[in-house]
């Protein structure tokens, strides 16, 4: 009886683009994100983060349902600045809840630049993992476009944190920078 091939992992995939003007002190803003830790608590939740070392992180996501499945990725992170531009890029990702899972791969890059008009950027997340057998009842596209939509929720997560928190920061920085 001939062997069944090992099934082909899921694979999806997100990106979302960030364009935010700022309104003042706009010339500040390459100053700011030299501030790492200051920015990366600001893009991210602080009470998930952990600063494990200057320019690198270990980042909890929030618990994820998967239908009847609910994971917890938990992120390393390595953060660089090039010029006026901030990266941050997944260097390792183990998945909390699947039970043993060898073949999770998460990837993470996220740019974040001081431009003319404020902050640009791009984040890009996908994902690899093989089908669960709690899931293997479930059609493979039901799987990756709920993989998809769930990637973009996170995305779009962030994005509203960066539009609100890191906005918000980066004028408390601006006041205190000029009270010192």
């Amino acid at each position: 009886m001939p062997r069944q091939p090992p099934p082909m992992p899921l694979a999806f995939s997100a990106s979302q683009k960030l364009d935010l003007p700022v309104q003042t002190q706009i010339d500040r803003l390459p100053a700011y994100l030299q501030e790492e830790d200051r920015v990366v608590k600001a893009l991210l939740d602080p009470s998930q983060l952990e600063r494990l070392e200057p320019g690198r992180y270990r980042y909890t996501v929030t618990t994820i349902q998967v239908f009847q499945l609910q994971v917890k990725p938990v992120v390393s992170l390595n953060v660089h600045r090039e010029g006026q531009t901030l990266i941050m890029r997944a260097v390792d990702a183990q998945l909390e809840g699947l039970g043993l899972v060898d073949d999770f791969a998460l990837s993470l890059e996220s740019v974040l630049e001081a431009s003319g008009t404020g902050l640009k950027g791009v984040a890009t997340l996908g994902v690899k993992v093989s089908q669960p057998p709690l899931l293997r009842l479930i059609p493979r596209k039901v799987l990756e476009s709920t993989g998809e939509s769930i990637l973009n929720g996170i995305l779009l997560t962030i994005k509203g944190r960066v539009g609100q928190q890191l906005v918000g920061d980066f004028r408390d920085w601006c006041s205190s920078e000029q009270a010192a």
